[in-house]
């Protein structure tokens, strides 16, 4: 299982938030890619970036420090999501040298555009879902859906997308644990990977995941708890090599 740190970029800056509210934040840098590179030497091997200022304006705001994110660790495969909601955008990005665009908002409000693109960019599409209850939230989770999530899944697994990235709304930032529940109740309803995010806050939490990976659970996407120090990526992902090879 992969460990993967998220960069969420917001005024230009690397920040966190609590519950997605983009009033209240915590900056950690004010260089994002200097951030990246850190993560890089400490052994990640991919990164998840976030534009938080597209996903609230549904267009990129801050493509230009993902571009040269990706130049400074060509060698990781990133994934970025955040106002990605036309093909323009998704080719932008893939061509700047980004592996996996992930598509949220436009995802549930015009689910015909997963299957279009899925068929365009084969092999390089995500889609996040960001969950409450079951239910799914978009815009930035300003807003919750009267959509089921494993529905969604289940639907957007037949339209083609490499992966799920499940989020529980409630956990995230919150340093509160992982809701292995519902991730694992979700990955047992697809065949494609899920990747975890949300709450992961330290080890026991790692390993919480490891032990449900073969219900398809690929990778734990981890922020808040890689910044102030509660879970040490490098030590985190020998523990996840280590229940692999078992």
């Amino acid at each position: 299982m992969l460990l993967i740190p998220a960069i969420d970029l917001k005024d230009g800056r690397c920040v966190r938030l609590r519950q997605g509210k983009m009033d209240d934040e915590t900056i950690f840098s004010d260089d994002p890619v200097a951030m990246a590179q850190r993560w890089v030497e400490a052994g990640a091997r991919r990164l998840h970036l976030v534009d938080l200022d597209g996903a609230i304006h549904g267009r990129p705001v801050n493509a230009e420090i993902i571009h040269r994110i990706v130049d400074a660790v060509p060698d990781i495969p990133i994934q970025v999501g955040g106002g990605i909601r036309d093909d323009d955008t998704i080719q932008a990005y893939l061509d700047s040298g980004v592996s996996y665009v992930i598509i949220g908002t436009t995802a549930v409000t015009e689910p015909h555009f997963v299957s279009d693109v899925c068929a365009e960019f084969p092999g390089h599409i995500i889609v996040g879902l960001d969950a409450k209850d079951g239910k799914v939230a978009i815009n930035g989770w300003s807003k919750l859906s009267h959509h089921d999530v494993i529905d969604m899944a289940q639907h957007f697994e037949r339209d083609g997308v490499e992966a799920i990235i499940y989020t529980d709304i409630s956990r995230d930032g919150m340093m509160g644990g992982v809701n292995i529940e519902a991730t694992v109740k979700l990955a047992q309803s697809i065949a494609i990977p899920v990747i975890a995010s949300g709450g992961i806050t330290n080890m026991d939490d790692v390993r919480k995941l490891c032990a449900v990976e073969e219900e398809g659970i690929v990778g734990a996407i981890s922020g808040r708890a890689l910044y102030e120090g509660t879970l040490d990526l490098a030590a985190a992902q020998k523990v996840a090599d280590a229940f692999s090879a078992n």
